[in-house]
């Protein structure tokens, strides 16, 4: 793979300099969150925001950040929204957000630190701290949440998946002391359930694409393990009330995947084929993972 040229430093807030660094973010129907991940993001030196044609403020307010290039595309998936920006950064890192994420300071000067001296690898890993109604969630599966976000340009893609799409490597990526913060249920309960219900069938899709099927009993038993697993073996009884809703939350989650799954199979054996979500079919969108591919490219972790 060919290596990026490096920029021309940029001043990093102290006496020290550091590669110029590209933000990135994606967004819909984010109104409420999209000021407060911008701002984070202010001490990068441009901000790429791709949104997928919010109904709300999310595109007005996004436009009112001078460092802001804004974008709009149909949504195929987190994978395909992110490669899709990548093509459009200009300098030589990138750090990556969603709109219901922010930068903390604490991370802010640990990147700015790390460039300015030098990284020693093409690839970041980092923690995030998720917060439910305004609580942090420590417990519930959550405690180890991680993706990989900081990078450089031309040495990271996504792949094509509708859902939970994972960021290939050109070699390892390791964990950075602090994290970023997850606003994953903010305001707006009932949204953030209808969201689950699109996670859920954007999920059987990429099942039924992939040639997975379920039985009927998974339906069952497959939300049954996940609640169990999430409440009691990743300990979200000590998240306390939250913990007990969240945790239903993920297993109902799990539940509209496999029934939406297992309807489709029934309803093609009675000569009904389902109507699946359109994916991003165009080729420059994966041409960068599939050098990256080429070359053992590793997944590093989720979106």
């Amino acid at each position: 793979m060919t290596t990026p040229q490096t920029e021309a430093p940029a001043t990093s807030g102290g006496d020290r300099e550091r590669p110029q660094l590209s933000g990135v973010i994606t967004s819909f129907n984010e109104e409420h969150n999209i000021g407060q991940c911008i701002a984070s993001m202010s001490w990068c030196d441009e901000i790429v925001l791709v949104d997928s044609f919010s109904t709300d403020r999310t595109p007005e307010i996004a436009r009112s950040y001078d460092k802001v290039r804004f974008f709009q595309r149909p949504y195929y998936g987190a994978g395909a929204q992110k490669n899709w920006a990548l093509q459009h950064v200009q300098h030589d890192w990138v750090f990556l957000l969603d709109a219901d994420e922010r930068c903390t300071p604490e991370l802010q000067r640990e990147i700015e630190a790390l460039l300015a001296r030098g990284p020693d690898h093409d690839a970041y890993t980092i923690n995030r701290n998720v917060f439910f109604l305004g609580k942090r969630i420590r417990f519930s599966g959550w405690q180890h949440d991680r993706v990989a976000r900081l990078f450089r340009k031309g040495t990271a893609y996504y792949e094509n998946r509708r859902v939970h799409s994972l960021l290939h490597t050109s070699g390892p990526a390791p964990i950075l002391k602090h994290a970023i913060d997850h606003h994953m249920v903010d305001r707006s309960f009932d949204e953030y359930a209808f969201r689950l219900a699109r996670y859920g069938y954007w999920g059987a899709a990429q099942c039924w694409r992939d040639g997975v099927r379920c039985r009927a009993s998974e339906v069952f038993l497959r939300p049954l393990w996940r609640f169990i697993r999430t409440y009691i073996f990743q300990l979200g009884l000590l998240d306390g009330a939250r913990g007990l809703v969240f945790c239903m939350l993920q297993a109902y989650s799990t539940y509209m995947k496999f029934a939406i799954l297992w309807g489709w199979q029934a309803n093609q054996a009675r000569g009904i084929e389902p109507k699946l979500p359109a994916f991003d079919e165009e080729d420059t969108t994966w041409e960068g993972l599939h050098r990256l591919q080429q070359s053992e490219g590793q997944p590093a972790g989720a979106p």
